[in-house]
């Protein structure tokens, strides 16, 4: 069996070629596994995150930091369900989201998300951090 769609006969009915249709359907849907459309939907996020971020050379015009985020959450929530899976791909598609994080921080000037807390302010030189301050931090010696 070949996995090009054979030409319709000339000489079957409409419900023929319907019952044809869905039998090969059937028959894609038996041998389709749920960790390939998994991976990819992450190389789909991937692609057009990099044309959401203006990466592909003639994609500058299609930025979007909404969909560009998007994209990059996306695929961040996907990867830990078949990145053991993945063997050296998985490095492959972790730069690739890594890589998209960069041109969304660059993209958005570097301000936080909607809806993101601010960033706390750095403690003045010599003075405990926050989580040192709040004694969650073990510091050898104190």
């Amino acid at each position: 069996m070949t996995d090009q769609p054979q030409q319709p006969p000339q000489d079957m009915s409409e419900d023929e070629l319907r019952a044809a249709y869905e039998a090969q359907l059937e028959q894609q849907l038996r041998q389709l596994r749920v960790e390939d459309v998994v991976v990819q939907t992450i190389v789909t996020f991937v692609n057009l995150g990099g044309r959401r971020a203006g990466l592909a050379p003639g994609t500058e015009d299609e930025r979007d930091p909404a969909q560009l985020r998007m994209a990059i959450e996306g695929a961040r929530a996907l990867l830990p369900l078949v990145e053991a899976d993945l063997g050296p791909d998985g490095t492959a598609i972790r730069d690739a989201i890594s890589q998209l994080q960069i041109a969304y921080a660059q993209l958005a000037g570097g301000a936080p998300a909607a809806g993101s807390p601010p960033a706390p302010e750095p403690p003045e030189p010599g003075q405990p951090g926050p989580a040192q301050s709040s004694g969650r931090l073990w510091v050898p010696g104190q």
